[in-house]
């Protein structure tokens, strides 16, 4: 992965050492920045109100990622006016990966949202390059490699939106098919299997599906995505 400008206001909110955000800055490949400071990239943030797309390309070749990195349970705290940017952008439907948050949608951690929006813009192998900093990030890409080749066809944020609410509405069918054929033992009857797990893993509590050492320190329940 070349150099590409990677930043984060980092809010406090989260265990140390369970925090990917705070893991890129010890491997040095994130900065800080302060309440007030604006970032010129994408930012991915809650506050967005369009989701990134290829159209986003150019910026973040140019000017990096930078991400919010803050509880979910919490985010009502953050001074959302005070940081950010001109390219507030949210991410488009993607299922989690890292040990706290694994098999939840749009449950994604920093450097699940900064290695989504590198996918998403054509840029794939970034992602995997820093997804290998992680125990579990050959997952995260994984599991959400199908989405990350869709999502990388669209033009722009509109084609973004009707290409991840066509993958729901799949998603909803396969789950009313498997309900109405419960007895069914040929899984082609049933649907895409790749579907039906991030489907089913979405209710499996944090403890239960964290995976994680205690001193793992590749999980956190924060993002922005």
């Amino acid at each position: 992965m070349r150099a590409i400008k990677l930043a984060m206001w980092d809010f406090d909110q989260c265990d140390p050492k369970r925090c990917s955000g705070k893991k890129l800055a010890r491997l040095g490949l994130i900065r800080p920045l302060r309440v007030g400071q604006k970032f010129q990239g994408v930012i991915v943030s809650p506050d967005g109100k369009i989701p990134v797309s290829p159209a986003d390309r150019e910026l973040v070749e140019e000017n990096g990622v930078a991400v919010v990195e803050c509880s979910w349970a919490r985010m009502e705290e953050i001074p959302w006016s005070r940081i950010g940017g001109r390219c507030n952008r949210l991410l488009p439907y993607l299922v989690a990966a890292n040990p706290v948050n694994y098999g939840k949608p749009w449950r994604l951690n920093c450097v699940e949202a900064i290695a989504a929006c590198f996918a998403i813009t054509g840029h794939l192998n970034w992602a995997e390059q820093l997804m290998a900093h992680f125990s579990w990030g050959s997952a995260f890409i994984k599991i959400n490699r199908e989405l990350f080749e869709i999502y990388a066809k669209c033009k722009d944020a509109e084609e973004i939106g009707v290409a991840q609410n066509k993958y729901l509405d799949e998603i909803e069918a396969e789950r009313e098919t498997r309900l109405a054929d419960k007895d069914a033992e040929d899984p082609w009857l049933v649907g895409n299997m790749n579907h039906m797990s991030l489907q089913d893993t979405s209710d499996v509590s944090d403890s239960d599906a964290s995976g994680a050492s205690e001193d793992d320190d590749d999980a956190d329940d924060t993002d922005s995505a």
